[in-house]
């Protein structure tokens, strides 16, 4: 729904204050070489706990990337759940700013590498807090991990995906360079550079245009291929934990087809289309794409309440029953 901004403005303002009484903590899970980093807001007594789990490439534990991204979505999401009483963790992905000691290279992982660095911070959670169960909130690619984790790690309350593929890398890749008529004189080397990596082979960059180069670079080309192999609808089928879908009806990076393929393939899931809100959470009143993508690089916009809103109603909800 439209929302003036100055409302917006007035809700996260209040949403900071309520936050406020519970401040931020370092907080450490033990990881392959080194520990793990992330920030915990503690919960109302008893309240529920999720760990939020990032968005691909180099994206921190607040929702920021030196890639170009500052509009600290999983900061303000955290923030915006503490006013209601929900904990939680955001993280540091392993070999990543404060989590640089973990592993000497942060390009040499798998999913299930991110499984394993789920399954440590689940025990860390519960350590520090003694909850039953954890919830697994993952965005983008975080969506991504927490399905995978959804199979192999126990002591799970349920999922929250937000804004999370539900069909494979490589349709996704080519919908999204072939909807932009600019990467014409490009498409024919990325069309098959995806297909390389779906068929588990390295592709040669050398002759690419620059803006391929780093799209397919070489220490990154196991970890597409890794991905590639994930069927995102396949794992929502395969697990029975509760399941929330969230996805904006202003995300120009994961479609509606995504969040129906989820649903599609897990039914009983709730699904929330949220009318207005992007893929960085944030609110975009028009479809202008430029007044969208300025919302990436702005952390004073405040998150979508509705988004906040879904969220809490969700795990409340479950953790009451």
């Amino acid at each position: 729904m439209r929302i003036m901004k100055g409302a917006i403005a007035a809700m996260a303002l209040l949403s900071a204050s309520a936050g406020a009484a519970q401040p931020a903590q370092e907080i450490t899970a033990p990881g392959p070489q080194g520990d793990l980093h992330g920030t915990f807001l503690a919960p109302a007594d008893g309240g529920p706990i999720l760990l939020i789990i990032p968005g691909s490439g180099p994206t921190d534990r607040d929702g920021n990337s030196p890639a170009g991204l500052s509009a600290a979505s999983y900061r303000l999401l955290a923030e915006g759940l503490a006013a209601q009483g929900i904990g939680s963790v955001r993280i540091d992905k392993r070999g990543m700013f404060a989590s640089a000691a973990a592993v000497a290279d942060p390009n040499a992982v798998t999913i299930d590498s991110y499984v394993a660095d789920v399954a440590s911070w689940i025990g860390a959670i519960r350590g520090k807090t003694g909850a039953r169960c954890v919830w697994l909130a993952g965005h983008s690619e975080g969506g991504l991990v927490a399905l995978a984790a959804a199979g192999k790690v126990e002591a799970l309350c349920g999922l929250v995906l937000i804004a999370t593929p539900g069909r494979s890398l490589g349709t996704i890749m080519r919908e999204q360079l072939q909807a932009n008529p600019a990467n014409a004189p490009v498409l024919p080397d990325a069309l098959r550079a995806i297909a390389l990596l779906e068929a588990g082979q390295h592709v040669d960059i050398s002759g690419f245009h620059p803006a391929l180069q780093q799209l397919f670079a070489p220490q990154v080309q196991d970890f597409l291929i890794d991905m590639m192999k994930l069927d995102p609808a396949k794992l929502a089928a395969a697990t029975d934990l509760p399941m929330l879908i969230v996805q904006g009806n202003r995300d120009i990076q994961i479609s509606l087809a995504d969040a129906e393929a989820l649903h599609t393939a897990r039914p009983t899931a709730v699904y929330r289309v949220l009318n207005h809100v992007n893929h960085t959470l944030k609110t975009v009143d028009s479809e202008d794409l430029a007044a969208n993508i300025a919302t990436y690089t702005d952390p004073n916009l405040p998150i979508a309440p509705a988004v906040v809103d879904a969220i809490a109603a969700f795990v409340t909800t479950q953790q009451g029953d």
